[in-house]
């Protein structure tokens, strides 16, 4: 009697003890907030050279914590969405424009199994109609547009958002980013004792091209005053970066908290932006430079060196690897992960750098086309062996003839080569 009794004293010590370190663990484990921009290429940013826009906030951003030279996503939203949300190339698991199936593992799912308190708050654009869909895929609240029965509805004045299920009523005459703005300051004030993450990907500053609130409305044709509206929405969108960083200051959280920003694919073409003393000209929707390019920068007060500049190849797949990396996480629900972890460079270490990123472009979507490539900080090979320095030839006007190849682009051609043909 008195060994069971001592026995189940012991279990009962036991359980208090790996529950307590359970909480402790949780309790060391960051806060995480995932600023996604909506066709904002690398080019406007003034911190990585722009020369249009005033970023003042993003640009606080980099020099407080880490700016990525090399960062890039696919041409196109969903594309880019599905492998940043899952770590996976899109040839195992992007079936159509607009869906995420629900059999995929996110990034919300492995947080939040892990004790994180997740919200979802921007666009959605995966699952039509499915209200459970956002819960099923990981998050415990969700703020979306671009999704229910209705359809589409407004992003912007007079906006169509579903909360949780339901329709969001009351919305006449109110600016939609700054709804969505609301619900992440609102959940981050709920939960700001306990590990959170939220995943913001922005409305902003995708077209049709408006006036932000505070911007003189105009009434010229929207073509002859796209490139006026553009600069409104990209200093808009700054300032809603701003306004996240800013509230993690006054809650004494951003020691506690990583940022991180960055875009789903390059700036509309219909936008010509300057960089650097030269024109870019937006190039969503091709694999071009200009259409995969993103921004991304890292914040992270005493975590995050201040200041630098880190040049390494980063894939949209390596973002769920960094994030449970940051979380002292594995993965282990998903049977393939492609990403690689960026979460040692964050902290100042040479981590394991990639030599070369994959893209795999079936956008199922508009006059698109299919592509595949890989690229190192250079050279770009397609699948159809087009070969391309896309530094000197950003446009991609003028593939590279085998014949007139150095050996070391022959030999880099054929580590690009093996790269694709591994990947099928």
């Amino acid at each position: 009697m008195r060994r069971t009794t001592s026995l189940t004293i012991l279990c009962a010590a036991l359980l208090v003890t790996l529950s307590a370190a359970n909480a402790a663990a949780q309790a060391q484990r960051p806060n995480i907030v995932l600023i996604l921009a909506d066709d904002l290429g690398y080019e406007t940013i003034a911190c990585n050279g722009g020369e249009s826009y005033r970023t003042p906030a993003i640009d606080q951003m980099a020099a407080a914590g880490m700016r990525f030279e090399n960062a890039y996503a696919h041409p196109l939203c969903t594309p880019s969405r599905v492998a940043l949300m899952t770590g996976r190339y899109n040839f195992r698991n992007y079936t159509s424009f607009g869906e995420l199936k629900l059999s995929e593992t996110t990034f919300g799912n492995l947080l939040r199994d892990a004790g994180y308190k997740t919200l979802i708050a921007g666009k959605w654009q995966l699952s039509y109609g499915d209200f459970r869909a956002p819960f099923q895929l990981g998050f415990d609240e969700y703020l979306l547009w671009n999704f229910g029965e209705q359809g589409k509805g407004s992003r912007y004045w007079d906006p169509t958002f579903y909360r949780n299920g339901k329709l969001l009523e009351n919305t006449k005459g109110k600016f939609g980013p700054d709804l969505i703005a609301d619900q992440v300051a609102d959940f981050i004030q709920r939960h700001r004792a306990e590990p959170f993450f939220v995943y913001y990907p922005l409305v902003l500053p995708h077209d049709p091209f408006i006036e932000p609130p505070g911007y003189e409305r105009a009434s010229k044709a929207a073509p002859e005053e796209d490139q006026r509206r553009f600069k409104a929405m990209v200093e808009y969108t700054d300032r809603l970066v701003g306004r996240v960083n800013d509230q993690l200051q006054q809650l004494g959280l951003s020691k506690k908290t990583l940022v991180i920003f960055t875009g789903d694919n390059g700036t509309s073409r219909k936008i010509r932006s300057q960089f650097k003393g030269r024109v870019i000209n937006g190039d969503k929707g091709s694999p071009t430079e200009a259409g995969t390019h993103t921004p991304l920068i890292a914040r992270w007060d005493g975590v995050i060196p201040a200041g630098r500049m880190n040049t390494d190849l980063i894939d949209f797949t390596d973002f769920l690897p960094t994030l449970l990396d940051v979380a002292g996480l594995k993965a282990t629900a998903n049977a393939t992960l492609d990403g690689r972890s960026f979460a040692p460079q964050l902290k100042g270490r040479k981590g394991q750098p990639r030599e070369w990123i994959f893209c795999h472009y079936d956008p199922h979507w508009g006059n698109f086309k299919f592509s595949r490539h890989a690229q190192d900080k250079q050279y770009k090979l397609y699948h159809d062996g087009r070969l391309f320095d896309y530094r000197r030839d950003p446009l991609e006007q003028a593939p590279l003839a085998e014949s007139t190849l150095t050996k070391e682009q022959s030999r880099l051609r054929q580590k690009l080569q093996q790269a694709l043909d591994t990947l099928k």
